[in-house]
C-alpha cells in the first residue's frame, strides 16, 4: 500500500473498528447503518447514491488519503456505459447491498491493504455553511481533491472537482445534484477531451432525472450551483443560477463568470421569447415566482427556468491565491472585493458582522491553490 506507515496504521485501525461495529453482513430486515433519504432510486442514480452513503464514514474522522478509495470500492469503472432503463428499486435494499459490499471489501483490505497512491496536488479548502434565520438549510456542497482516485482515472492530469449548490424550495434538488453530477460528468463521452462540453452536459442531465424524479415523488424545488473542475493547470467553470466562483491572483479579483439572474438583458429576452416575463416583485422575479433564470429542477416553471449551463476555461500560470465559490445568500451581502479586501484579522472581524446581518442561509467555501501552482496566500479563514 502506498503511504506513510502512520496513514497505514490509521487505514489499519479504521478497518478493524469498522467491522467490529458491523459485525456481520446485514440481512433482509436489517437497518443500515444510515437511511437513504429516499424511498425509491432509480438505476442511474445508484453509483450517486451509494457514494453518499459510504459518507457516512466521516464519523470514524478519516483523512481523504483513506476516505477516497473507500469510495471507489463502491463503484464500477467509469468506461460502464449509462444504463437506459427508468426500472426502480428500494432505496433501503440498495443500501444493504452497499454496506454488505463495503464490509466484504474492507474483510479483503485488513488481510492485503490495497494500493493507493497520495493525491498530488493537495488541495487546501475551507467551508462555512450556516442555515440563519430560516427553517432549514437547504444548501449542499461537494469537495473532491483526488478525482483521479476516485474513479479510478490513470490516463488524465490530476484532476479535482468543488461545487456549492443552492436550493430553493426544499433541499432535494440541491441533494441530488451534489450526490450525482459529477457521478454523470465522468460518464461523459466529451468527458476526457473537453471538459466543459462534459461539464454542461452533466448540469443538463442532473437537470432532466431530478425532474423525473420529481415527478415520481411529487417534489417541488430546485437548485442553482456552481462548479469548478481543476485538471493538471487549467481551472474549467461551470454554473448554473446565480451561485458564483471568483479567482483571486495576487490579492486582486478575477471575474470568472457572470451569474443567470432574470434582470440580467440576454435572459429577460431568452424568458420573454419563450412567453414568459420578468417581473420586479420584492426583486426582479420569473412570472413573478423565483428570482433565479436557470436552475435544476423546478419542473413546474420550465421552460422559463432552464436546465442549460454556461462555462469557462482559464489556464492557470501560478500567480493565482485561491478560489471562493459561494452561494447568492453570501454574494447578495458581501461583494467580491469586499471578501478579499482584508486579512485575516480584518476579514474575521468583518465576518462577524455580516453574519449577524444576513439572514439567509448560505455557504461559502474557500479552495487555496497547491503551492506548486503558486500560493502566495499565507492565512486561513
Amino acid at each position: 500500500m502506498a503511504g506513510s506507515a502512520t496513514e497505514e496504521k490509521t487505514f489499519r485501525r479504521f478497518l478493524e473498528l469498522f467491522l467490529r461495529e458491523m459485525k456481520a453482513p446485514l440481512q433482509d430486515n436489517d437497518p443500515p447503518p444510515l437511511r437513504p433519504l429516499t424511498d425509491l432510486v432509480s438505476e442511474d442514480e445508484v453509483e450517486g447514491e451509494s457514494l453518499d452513503l459510504v459518507s457516512f464514514l466521516s464519523v470514524f474522522n478519516l483523512s481523504c488519503s483513506v476516505f477516497v478509495p473507500i469510495k471507489y470500492c463502491m463503484i464500477p469503472s467509469p468506461n460502464k456505459p449509462e444504463p437506459e432503463s427508468d426500472t426502480t428499486m428500494e432505496a433501503v435494499k440498495m443500501a444493504r447491498c452497499v454496506f454488505n459490499r463495503l464490509y466484504d471489501t474492507c474483510c479483503l483490505w485488513l488481510k492485503e491493504l490495497p494500493f493507493r497512491r497520495r493525491p498530488q496536488p493537495y488541495y487546501e479548502t475551507s467551508i462555512h455553511a450556516i442555515k440563519n434565520m430560516r427553517r432549514k438549510m437547504e444548501d449542499k456542497h461537494i469537495i473532491i481533491p483526488d478525482f483521479n482516485t476516485l474513479f479510478n482515472i490513470q490516463d488524465q492530469e490530476e484532476q479535482a472537482f468543488f461545487a456549492v449548490f443552492d436550493g430553493h424550495g426544499g433541499v432535494d434538488a440541491a441533494i441530488y445534484a451534489a450526490n450525482h453530477l459529477h457521478v454523470y460528468l465522468v460518464r461523459q463521452e466529451s468527458f476526457s477531451q473537453d471538459p466543459s462540453e462534459a461539464l454542461c452536459r452533466a448540469f443538463k442531465l442532473t437537470d432532466e432525472r431530478f425532474v423525473k424524479k420529481a415527478s415520481r415523488e411529487n417534489l417541488r424545488c430546485g437548485t442553482t450551483g456552481v462548479v469548478c473542475f481543476l485538471r493538471g493547470r487549467t481551472l474549467y467553470v461551470a454554473w448554473l443560477g446565480d451561485s458564483q466562483v471568483i479567482l483571486v491572483r495576487k490579492g486582486q479579483v478575477v471575474e470568472l463568470m457572470k451569474p443567470h439572474k432574470p434582470d440580467r438583458e440576454d435572459e429577460k429576452q431568452r424568458i420573454e421569447a419563450l412567453g414568459g416575463c420578468v417581473i420586479w416583485f420584492g426583486t426582479w422575479r420569473v412570472n413573478g415566482s423565483l428570482s433565479v433564470s436557470r436552475a435544476i429542477g423546478d419542473s413546474e416553471h420550465k421552460p422559463y427556468i432552464c436546465g442549460d449551463a454556461d462555462h469557462n476555461v482559464f489556464p492557470l500560470d501560478g500567480s493565482e491565491d485561491y478560489l471562493i465559490l459561494a452561494c447568492d445568500g453570501f454574494w447578495d451581502t458581501v461583494s467580491p472585493d469586499e471578501a478579499v479586501r482584508y486579512e485575516i484579522m480584518s476579514f474575521l472581524i468583518i465576518m462577524t458582522y455580516y453574519l449577524m446581518i444576513i439572514t439567509y442561509y448560505f455557504t461559502i467555501l474557500v479552495l487555496f491553490l497547491p503551492a506548486e501552482m503558486g500560493l502566495h496566500i499565507k492565512y486561513y479563514y
